[in-house]
């Protein structure tokens, strides 16, 4: 038995979440904060069995692609005033971590 944790964002969360319970996996998520833009995370807590572990690992890959938004930078100051330019960043994806199972019991 694996334990798969994938941290994403949580635009890309409910969508992930529902593919894999339609896939019949149990999920639990988790409201979690940090990353680059200390925006909000949603990581996704599924035991499942390792036969199991690459399909999950595509449905999260289906469901929270990478892509670019444009984000205010940090406050610079020109000529008496402070301005924010506006940068390209990468977001969305996920991190995922697949760890091994020693015991399960359900109760």
């Amino acid at each position: 038995m694996k334990l798969i944790l994938a941290i994403m964002s949580n635009d890309d969360s409910p969508a992930v979440s529902s593919a894999l319970t339609k896939e019949n996996y149990q999920v639990t998520r988790l409201a979690t904060t940090g990353g680059f833009l200390r925006a909000g995370n949603t990581t996704l807590i599924v035991g499942t069995d390792d036969d199991k572990i690459e399909r999950a690992i595509e449905v999260i890959g289906e469901y929270s692609r990478r892509r670019t938004e444009v984000v205010p930078s940090t406050a610079s100051y020109d000529i008496g005033r402070y301005a924010s330019f506006p940068v390209e960043v990468q977001v969305g994806g996920a991190t995922i971590f697949v760890i091994d199972v020693e015991k399960f019991i359900k109760l």
